[in-house]
């Protein structure tokens, strides 16, 4: 894979970045952290050379001075909403977040229910962190929030918050998704620790858009790819115009609240630090771009593969047509075609050739292989098992399971499992290959080669199960489908 984004530089800058924003204020600052910490998959999709924990280990370089706050909305939990890329609920998500921070040896210091107003589930899920061993706060749901600024910045809105104890300079704000209210939860202590003499600031870490990169460069529109659910919207920053002259990216909702928290600050501190959202933010993300280039293919390509995603979400019932049609927006914009993303009429002219469904896979050295539908294999097992074979230099013609091997596997599936589709799917086809390599070598070979895979495109021509798309997924693979199922039930696992 072609390399547009220096890491090492970005580690580097980011830390100094963050240190001297908390030197600024004095010592105590509360940084909302926007987006994936440890898992920034969309990141490195776009900024090739960015690493899905990047921000996770540049965290890890000042672990000493910071402590961990995670936020989950009270009426979140009361809903189960799902977080989409994970298909977990966002109560789910608060006790992996913590597992997972607490694995790389970060301090977590609490988790905040916010809007709370006695939900149910919330309260439920208040006692399970409790018994745990996490402390818990509860922050309240605010009239008018968040225009009614001299209710808010009073006694009878932030001050009715619980006050979350800190003990650590660097307090990194946190949540499961977005609406989670982190910046709520900022501003909230940022009152509290004025009411006890201590002067805490406020700061968000947001890695997209890129500030410093052009409106509507391609990693800017595959952020607003990214967010299609949320209807954001990259803007020109009015307010850091007016003030410097200098023309930065910032979205729609950061700039829409700016004139509330500007107010808020005046409230609480009686100046407001910054002149901008731009300014609020310590991003330094488009400082360690290397190759543009390879920035905006990576970005045009990540922007069809969103497209399709929404194409098929909209066909499962999870998204509407006025998120596709926003998508496509954004790619005529850049005079986009889904055929610019390779592996799509490869996998669509195997299927129109076969006569069944087809998938395709382009390796990261640009080979492009496929599968078919047999009566052994479905085509991602097919394809999966050919790109293994290209990627270990062996002939198509070799087999590397026997058909022996497989049609017990197929036995077992129909007449004690209850399955109705003998072919195999993904997973079970690597356990088999994992069984044949005891005594295959070319087998052994091609097994050897499954980290390989990490970053090759997939395309396929039918919507997959669940348990090839979780395959793909597990390999690292960037997987896309046409929007239609393989046949006509109204129910598909």
């Amino acid at each position: 894979m072609k390399i547009g984004f220096d890491n090492e530089k970005y580690f580097e800058l980011q830390t100094q970045r963050i240190r001297e924003r908390v030197d600024s204020f004095g010592g105590k600052l509360y940084l909302e952290f926007g987006g994936k910490l440890f898992d920034d998959f969309h990141a490195s999709r776009v900024l090739p050379g960015f690493h899905p924990d990047s921000k996770m280990q540049m965290l890890l370089k000042m672990k000493d001075e910071a402590e961990i706050v995670i936020a989950i909305n009270a009426g979140d939990i009361e809903k189960n909403k799902v977080r989409g890329d994970l298909g977990i609920t966002y109560d789910l998500d608060v006790m992996r977040l913590i597992d997972a921070f607490r694995e790389y040896g970060l301090y977590v210091g609490s988790v905040v229910l916010t809007q709370f107003s006695g939900q149910t589930s919330a309260e439920k899920f208040e006692r399970k962190l409790q018994n745990l061993g996490i402390k818990t706060y509860r922050h309240y749901t605010i009239p008018e929030y968040p225009t009614n600024i001299s209710l808010i910045v009073s006694d009878e809105g932030f001050g009715k918050n619980e006050y979350i104890q800190t003990t650590r300079p660097v307090v990194v704000v946190t949540a499961p998704g977005p609406g989670s209210g982190k910046m709520a939860t900022c501003l909230s202590q940022l009152y509290h620790e004025h009411l006890r003499g201590v002067g805490a600031g406020y700061a968000k870490f947001e890695t997209f858009p890129v500030w410093n990169l052009p409106l509507k460069h391609p990693v800017n529109l595959a952020y607003e790819a990214a967010t299609v659910d949320l209807s954001d919207v990259n803007m020109i920053d009015p307010f850091h115009l007016e003030a410097y002259g200098e023309t930065t990216v910032n979205y729609n909702r950061d700039i829409e609240i700016f004139p509330v928290l500007e107010a808020m600050f005046r409230k609480i501190h009686g100046r407001c630090p910054y002149k901008s959202p731009t300014d609020m933010g310590v991003n330094m993300a488009g400082y360690a771009i290397i190759d543009d280039e390879i920035c905006r293919e990576a970005s045009r390509q990540e922007i069809i593969r969103r497209f399709y995603d929404t194409q098929c979400a909209v066909r499962k019932g999870n998204a509407d047509m006025a998120q596709v049609q926003k998508l496509e927006m954004l790619m005529n914009s850049l005079n986009l075609e889904c055929s610019a993303r390779r592996t799509v009429p490869a996998a669509l002219t195997a299927a129109e050739v076969t006569g069944g469904p087809a998938t395709a896979i382009e390796l990261n050295d640009g080979t492009v292989v496929t599968g078919k539908t047999s009566d052994l294999l479905g085509a991602s097992s097919a394809a999966l098992l050919n790109a293994l074979k290209s990627l270990a230099n062996i002939e198509d013609s070799v087999e590397l399971i026997s058909p022996e091997a497989l049609t017990p596997i197929q036995n077992l599936k129909i007449q004690h499992l209850g399955n109705k589709n003998p072919r195999l799917h993904t997973d079970e086809v690597l356990i088999a290959l994992a069984i044949s390599a005891v005594d295959n070598p070319q087998a052994a070979l091609a097994l050897e080669k499954l980290d390989e895979l990490k970053g090759c495109q997939v395309h396929s021509s039918v919507i997959l199960s669940s348990v090839d798309e979780n395959v793909f997924k597990k390999l690292g693979a960037n997987l896309t489908s046409e929007p239609v199922y393989q046949n006509s039930r109204l129910y598909h696992k």
